[in-house]
């Protein structure tokens, strides 16, 4: 599928509030950053636009600019990150975003209050007895027909020995599969469509998934 959105990328110096971990350095690197940079513009591909947007693990900030272009509401809710301090960044530059820390476990919205929930590499952190109630949360706070869209990594052996490389243990952070994470959306979700990235080269197949389901009627 054509990719019709491209990330509004900072200077990695320009983003804060995010802990030292934060795979934002890796964005302008050859080769893995194009990866990182795809799997983004993926799911950004999928947005409606609309009224109002969640993006659950906002982290540095990195799509909130896209956001702020399809979106009149931007609000944002993140475990671990300054809120305030990235709110702030972004602001200066012009990006208006009402930023919260919060799980996604238990969100801190109305019911129907959103067009779109967006989250990016954030589902596969859970634990799998975990998704059931996080898909009920996502369901509760998007309006009728409103989308969630998600993207998660499809474990390979080249991605995990790729990962290893980055100085990451992948199996210390990622509970969930991308299998689990489907079936677990479509219990309460519709499905509309489901995308998948492929590596570098494209022999080793699949290493990003991105899902699309809409809030039945």
């Amino acid at each position: 599928m054509p990719i019709t959105r491209r990330l509004h990328l900072l200077p990695t110096d320009q983003y804060v509030g995010v802990l030292q971990d934060d795979p934002i350095r890796f964005y302008h690197w050859p080769v893995v950053g194009r990866l990182y940079r795809r799997r983004v513009e993926l799911c950004l591909n999928e947005l409606s636009g609309g009224k109002s947007v969640l993006e659950v693990g906002f982290g540095s900030g990195l799509a909130l600019p896209n956001l702020s272009e399809l979106y009149r509401e931007v609000h944002g809710l993140d475990l671990t990150a300054d809120a305030k301090l990235v709110e702030a960044n972004f602001a200066q530059r012009g990006v208006k975003a009402d930023l919260r820390n919060g799980s996604v476990l238990r969100m801190p919205y109305d019911a129907c209050a959103f067009d779109s929930v967006l989250l990016i590499s954030v589902l596969e952190h859970l634990r799998p007895a975990e998704l059931p109630t996080a898909m009920a949360e996502i369901a509760r706070v998007l309006r009728p027909g409103g989308q969630c869209v998600y993207g998660v990594p499809v474990e390979r052996p080249l991605m995990t020995w790729g990962f290893r490389l980055l100085g990451y243990d992948i199996h210390q952070h990622h509970f969930s599969t991308h299998r689990e994470i489907a079936a677990a959306a479509a219990d309460v979700l519709a499905l509309r469509q489901v995308l998948r990235m492929k590596g570098i080269p494209s022999v080793c197949g699949a290493v990003y998934e991105v899902g699309h389901f809409l809030k039945r009627s």
